[in-house]
Order: structure tokens, then sequence, then C-alpha cells
């Protein structure tokens, strides 16, 4: 096992964060002494990587079980979390025993969203195998499941007991997959840690797609570092913890009006992008900041605008986001590199303005994101 990080998350409930290469062997640790029975869930994309795990477990003494379920976001449903629920009940899982999360970010979240329900809350430990899963979703105890309505509104603020960061997972990563995850570190950097995005620029795509690679993991940990201190301050998501949300409304909406066939960090980058121009309109951001902002994601593979006449429909799905307040939408701005701040837009025609500044005219520029 090669040198491994462990960070702390504190809290209500803490979370230890082990950042390294080969360290499935952690895991019986990092459940505890009293767990008996565990539930792996896994997507059926993954279905080698979850069973070995369960037989891992197995082998280790527990009574371990599997749910495979769908990929992607089509795992995060009401009828999948009863599924989940389903097998907790018939294998007669009790408050001391535990789940365990194999999987990209809509695995840990549909995942944790069961432990977090299942007897009001019981033990779970993520092992996310994405870039983004890794330095988002895995990490932070916001655990949800979609409606038709929209993304994410169905959840609980529910931290795992752990989470195992393990690059070795990414070897079967494609690269495309990998860049998408990125855009979730770059986020990070432009709202905490200006060194990420030093790091993207100054080497090679080929070296940021390699999953033993030095950068990567630094990148990783660098953004892990920024949102394990964010939400130790905050986890319930009173203040600070919402920065984390930089360019996530205008991507959820995206992600509903592309029927989540779009992958999450394409939207993201849009969105971040719609973000730095709204935030030169109001506070008075340098536009050269969103100038790199587009060359750091363009020299990611991902997007940097979206579909001048999905305007109306973008608009109206932004007023059921989670950050709303009333009619009034609340937007993560910037007012430099590592200083976001939480702004109430009530003037529809300043995001029209900054929404003009991204808006594509042909209809085929969509295609390339789509294939991701």
């Amino acid at each position: 096992m090669t040198e491994r990080t462990e960070l702390e998350i504190t809290g209500e409930t803490p979370t230890t964060v082990l950042v390294g290469s080969g360290l499935l062997g952690e895991l019986p640790a990092l459940l505890g002494g009293r767990v008996r029975r565990v539930l792996v869930i896994h997507p059926r994309a993954l279905r080698n990587t979850g069973e070995g795990v369960r037989e891992e477990l197995a082998a280790a003494g527990f009574e371990a079980v599997s749910a495979e379920i769908p990929d992607a976001e089509e795992a995060k449903h009401l009828q999948v979390a009863g599924f989940c629920w389903q097998i907790l009940g018939q294998s007669d899982f009790t408050r001391t025993d535990a789940i365990v999360n194999v999987g990209g970010g809509a695995v840990t979240d549909v995942g944790g969203f069961v432990a977090a329900t299942w007897l009001r809350g019981i033990r779970y430990i993520n092992i996310p195998t994405t870039v983004l899963g890794m330095i988002d979703a895995a990490v932070g105890g916001k655990t949800a499941i979609n409606t038709s309505e929209g993304k994410n509104l169905v959840g609980a603020f529910h931290a795992p007991a752990g989470v195992l960061i393990d690059t070795q997972t990414l070897t079967t990563l494609p690269d495309n997959e990998l860049f998408t995850g990125l855009a979730e570190a770059a986020k990070c950097g432009f709202i905490a840690d200006p060194a990420i995005l030093d790091l993207i620029e100054e080497h090679p795509r080929e070296e940021l797609a390699r999953h033993d690679s030095p950068v990567l993991r630094e990148i990783i940990e660098r953004s892990v570092r920024v949102k394990a201190d964010i939400v130790s301050s905050d986890f319930r998501e009173s203040g600070t913890r919402e920065f984390l949300n930089y360019g996530h409304t205008l991507a959820h909406a995206i992600e509903r009006q592309e029927r989540y066939q779009w992958r999450h960090g394409a939207a993201v980058a849009v969105g971040m992008v719609f973000a730095g121009e709204l935030s030169t309109l109001l506070r008075s951001l340098d536009p050269a900041v969103v100038d790199r902002m587009r060359s750091i994601l363009a020299k990611l593979g991902l997007p940097v605008g979206y579909r001048g006449d999905r305007w109306p429909q973008l608009l109206e799905t932004m007023r059921r986001d989670k950050k709303a307040r009333g009619t009034i939408l609340r937007f993560v701005l910037l007012d430099a590199v590592g200083s976001p701040v939480v702004t109430e837009v009530p003037d529809d025609a300043i995001l029209f303005s900054a929404y003009q500044e991204i808006g594509e005219q042909s209809p085929t520029t969509r295609l390339g994101p789509v294939s991701l």
C-alpha cells in the first residue's frame, strides 16, 4: 500500500477521509467493532467491483449482502431507495449495522439517503470510483434522490463514518468521465484554493488523466480539503457551505433540461461561466477571471456555453432550486478568485444579460456534452 493521506471532517458526525492507493484493507476499521451486517450498494456497471468488496467483507467476518442498482442518475429515484430498504428489512439490519456505497456520485447520493432514512440513520462508508465522487458527492453528508420536478429535492444531511478515496479505482475510468469530474476541482480552485487552478494550467492533459499521477492526486486532495474545511464549519448549509454550490444553480437546470443525459461536471462547467459573467455584472469581478475560467474548462474539454433558445425553460427550473427564497433567486458569485459570496438576484433582466454571454445559437453544440 502506498502512502496515504488522512483527513478529518469534524461536526455532528465526524468523518475520516483516506486518500491513497490500495486502501480496501482499511474498510473494516472504518466500519467499527459493533457492525455485524453490511449492505454493499453498487451500480450495474461496477458489478465485479461491488462483488469484490462484498467478498472482502465476508472474508473479514461480516454478514455482507449486496444491492445492484441502475447506473448514473437513473439510480436516484424513490423506487431504487425502496428496493434497498426492502433488502435491509429482509436481512434484519439494525441500528448498529452499516451500508457501503461503491460507485460514483449518484450511488453515494442514493446510498447515503438510504442510510439516513433506515431506522432514522445508520452508519455508512463511501468508496467513490469517479473523480467527481471523490471530490464532491462522497464527502460532506448531503444525500438525496431526484423527483420529476427537479434534482436532489428530497434528501437529508447524514455524514458518512468514512470515505475511502482509492485512486486505483480510477484505472478503468474513461478520460471524459475523469475530466468532467475535474470541473468540481476547478470550482474548488475558484472559490477557495487557487493552487488547484495553477496545477490544471501547468500540467498537460495526459498527466492529469493518469490515475497514478501525483498531480491528479494533489488536485483531488486539495479539493477534498476545501470541502472538508467548509463542511466542518457549516454541516447543514446555513452559511459558508453554500459556496460549494458555485455554478450549480444553472447546472441543475441544464441537467433537467437534458433529461440527465449530460454529465454533472459538464453542466457545472457551463454554470460556473454563467455565474462568472453574473459576477462581473453584480460584484465587479474582473472579466479576466471569467476568461481564465473559460480557458481552464476548455483545456479539460468541458463546455462553456449552452443553447440560447433554452433560457425561459432554464429560468423556470431555477425558480424551483433549493437555494431560491420565494420568488428571488440566489447565486454563489465571486468578488475575486477565492472570495465567493451569496447574492440575491431579483431582476430577471440581469440574469438574461449574463446568459446572453454564454448562449449558443446552434442547437448542434449540445451534442458534444451529451456523449460525455
